[in-house]
């Protein structure tokens, strides 16, 4: 079912710079979408578009039907949730309870039922038994989980992330994806993310739109985009580090491949079948 579309969106700065051309996407319900691109490609104001927080120049964006537009804000924003690259510049309460009560009590939700969505976004982010800790003094993953929570307790059909590896530590991101994964398969959440650390996304995206200069240049499945790695190198990416290492391999031993593996399991079950073959 259709659940996001944009169609011939073009977004134009103040200042007459042109940030996104002609842009169309259309993504489905339960989808987990990764937005990948250079630094400066577009992605956050892209991004910005999905819940009004910026309006395109021209082009639409539609949300379950709903055009993203000032007199459907208020639908649209319980319906798309959005975790920002940087935690600080979400968390602004003095404990986590006020920070996840944000949200629902604007939503007008109170009483108990404001009491057990708090408990239940916060175990869900594995975070219960910090409703009286202040969110400033956490950890940098425990403050995505923190803004994740505050997200999650609205009850949204889409969670959009910006960067949302971004300075956290190798057990963080680990952690993240786990928990990013999961609430997109217990939840039926659809997940949106923008990043350029290609590493990630064959571990949380079924889809990928490569973004460059504000255009989108190339869409599919993660292994039809990853397939098309000229056009990575062409606009400063590159292969997942697993990938270029069986890309190495095949070259030196004249092997040909279809299909470059993007995970450490499937390099693995590759390396295997060429070794006992």
């Amino acid at each position: 079912m259709e659940l996001i579309k944009v169609s011939e969106v073009n977004y134009v700065y103040n200042d007459g710079n042109l940030a996104l051309k002609n842009i169309n996407i259309t993504i489905s319900k339960g989808d987990k979408v990764a937005i990948i691109g250079p630094n400066g490609a577009g992605k956050s104001t892209l991004f910005q578009l999905f819940n009004g927080l910026l309006q395109p120049t021209s082009g639409t964006v539609t949300v379950e039907g709903l055009q993203v537009c000032k007199k459907n804000l208020s639908k649209i924003r319980c319906k798309v949730g959005m975790v920002f690259q940087d935690s600080d510049d979400q968390l602004f309460n003095s404990t986590v309870f006020q920070e996840v009560a944000y949200g629902l009590l604007n939503m007008h939700i109170t009483g108990e039922k404001l009491y057990e969505t708090i408990a239940w976004a916060l175990e869900i982010v594995g975070l219960k038994g910090y409703e009286k800790r202040s969110p400033h003094n956490l950890s940098g993953g425990e403050k995505k989980k923190v803004a994740l929570a505050s997200v999650l307790a609205m009850k949204p059909k889409v969670i959009v992330l910006d960067e949302p590896t971004a300075s956290l530590d190798p057990h963080g991101v680990s952690n993240l994806i786990e928990l990013l994964n999961s609430i997109n398969k217990e939840l039926g959440i659809t997940m949106i993310f923008a990043t350029h650390d290609v590493d990630i996304v064959p571990l949380l995206a079924d889809r990928v739109y490569l973004l460059s200069k504000g255009e989108i240049i190339c869409g599919g499945t993660t292994e039809e985009v990853f397939y098309r790695k000229e056009i990575l190198r062409k606009i400063g990416l590159r292969l997942p580090r697993v990938a270029h290492l069986i890309e190495l391999i095949a070259h030196d031993e004249a092997l040909e491949i279809d299909r470059l593996p993007l995970t450490v399991g499937k390099a693995k079950k590759w390396l295997y079948s060429w070794k006992y073959k």
